[in-house]
């Protein structure tokens, strides 16, 4: 474990003074009914990021929109704080490479299950905080997550833009949307994806995101708005 180890620190931007705690949030409970080791498992750790993150978006979004009044900004902080939200920016750092699961788990495509890596994202910013302070961890929740809070239509407030296009699109007797991948670009531990939504053979709507499915989410969130404004209701 000690290269992974090494590798993961690499990808979080942080130097563990105490390594084990790495290892603690990256450990499934599967993993330590086969081995042997006095080390736990994630779960404590879980417990600890799921407050220190929410402690720290809601220091991103005070600080990011004063006009907001609390029932909005509560309401994106849920929205940020949601399992497929967490899932997926564990995808982007690529954290399902380093999971320690039980053979169980591994045949059952653990490492890419959403609940698994939303909760091993939240052990690792509870680790962060141990060993480095409020600081280190806030270092990682910003990268993650300031993105997405600077365009929250990305999410659309818990709606699935996706799904709400596609009634729209029907209740107007037009063709599904199609989606189309126009660039993608940036290191593979942080890559962006620009797509384009066409329906009809028209361009509706574009997004870009630091994975396909929120630049889709994104992408479909503009073309929303695109066909209900008054010019878009001759798309």
């Amino acid at each position: 474990m000690i290269g992974n180890v090494q590798q993961l620190q690499q990808l979080l931007g942080y130097s563990f003074k105490d390594p084990a705690l790495l290892v603690t949030a990256v450990t499934h409970p599967s993993h330590l009914h086969e081995v042997s080791t006095s080390g736990g498992d994630y779960q404590r750790l879980e417990f600890l990021g799921d407050a220190v993150l929410g402690l720290l978006l809601a220091e991103m979004l005070y600080l990011r929109y004063p006009e907001w009044d609390e029932g909005a900004l509560s309401q994106l902080r849920s929205r940020l704080a949601g399992q497929d939200v967490l899932a997926d920016r564990a995808r982007t750092l690529g954290i399902g490479n380093f999971l320690l699961l039980g053979r169980g788990e591994e045949q059952t495509a653990g490492r890419e299950k959403d609940s698994i890596l939303a909760d091993v994202l939240e052990a690792l910013i509870a680790a962060l905080f141990r060993d480095g302070g409020l600081q280190a961890a806030r270092t990682l929740v910003v990268r993650l997550f300031e993105g997405l809070a600077a365009a929250p239509e990305s999410l659309l407030l818990g709606r699935d833009s996706k799904s709400e296009l596609q009634e729209l699109l029907s209740s107007r007797a037009l063709p599904p949307a199609e989606y189309r991948l126009m660039a993608e670009s940036g290191p593979p531990h942080d890559r962006q994806f620009l797509f384009h939504i066409v329906v009809d053979g028209t361009v509706v709507g574009s997004g870009e995101g630091k994975s396909k499915k929120i630049a889709q989410q994104t992408a479909a969130g503009v073309a929303l708005r695109t066909l209900r404004s008054p010019d878009g209701q001759r798309v």
